[in-house]
């Protein structure tokens, strides 16, 4: 059986006051739910927020890193700076794919900067409101998997986390179908991920769908056999919502 996991990026959102008020919100019912629970903050609240988190189950996690250990690189945050402070780091989600040029090429330099430092990387795959139009679903999310998880030995493949997300459905209101967001996981992604690292690998490696998920349909979601939880955007920035989505993961 794969834990559930639920991850909350709250992306470019919330000041050090307001990433306070909302964990206080949310880590009175959750400390206790035994499903895997990560929430990203920006950059500056993590400091604020982990001390939040001792004692609780809750995890942390950062929302980019450079693969560079260290160097020239103004602007950046290495692995060891957030391995400092975060357990999880989520990789290659596709606003950095648009907005910030990162390229399944780089995502993959990512990724074992992450697992060298012993992050989980949470490793963002999807496809185009476009690509999806023009039946590319399998082709993209195969190269996406097979290029961002290249070179990884099993082992390291099995401590990572999985996450398509649709880019038409990010922050659209408008989520893929329970049963299509399963489809593209147990036909797509695991079938490579069996190619790549072997079949029990690919059974046991945690698969996340992300891409408007919202308190309503969160349980229909994690119903699907594939579906093993949500990578969660807006939602995780209201804490009776979040609370909702991670309960539902428990049914």
């Amino acid at each position: 059986m794969r834990k559930p996991l639920i991850a909350g990026n709250w992306k470019m959102n919330k000041t050090v006051e307001q990433a306070r008020l909302l964990v206080s919100e949310m880590v009175p019912e959750l400390h206790t739910v035994d499903v895997d629970t990560v929430l990203c903050p920006p950059f500056t609240t993590l400091m604020a927020v982990s001390a939040m988190l001792v004692g609780t189950r809750i995890g942390l996690g950062a929302q980019n890193l450079h693969w560079e250990a260290s160097g020239a690189y103004t602007g950046e945050v290495s692995p060891q700076m957030v391995a400092e402070l975060c357990q999880y780091v989520i990789l290659g989600h596709s606003e950095r794919r648009t907005y910030f040029g990162e390229t399944d090429t780089t995502v993959n330099k990512k990724v074992k900067a992450a697992l060298g430092v012993g992050l989980t990387p949470i490793v963002c795959v999807g496809e185009t409101l476009e690509e999806n139009e023009d039946k590319q679903t399998a082709a993209v999310v195969s190269r996406q998997v097979k290029v961002g998880l290249a070179e990884l030995t099993t082992e390291q493949a099995m401590k990572l986390v999985i996450a398509y997300e649709p880019v038409w459905a990010i922050g659209t209101g408008r989520a893929a179908t329970a049963a299509g967001a399963n489809a593209v996981l147990a036909d797509v992604i695991r079938p490579v991920l069996a190619e790549m690292f072997g079949k029990p690998a690919s059974e046991s490696i945690r698969i996340l769908y992300g891409g408007s998920v919202t308190a309503a349909n969160a349980a229909e979601l994690f119903a699907q056999p594939d579906i093993d939880g949500g990578l969660v955007g807006g939602a995780s920035l209201k804490s009776a919502d979040f609370i909702k989505i991670v309960k539902a993961a428990l049914s």
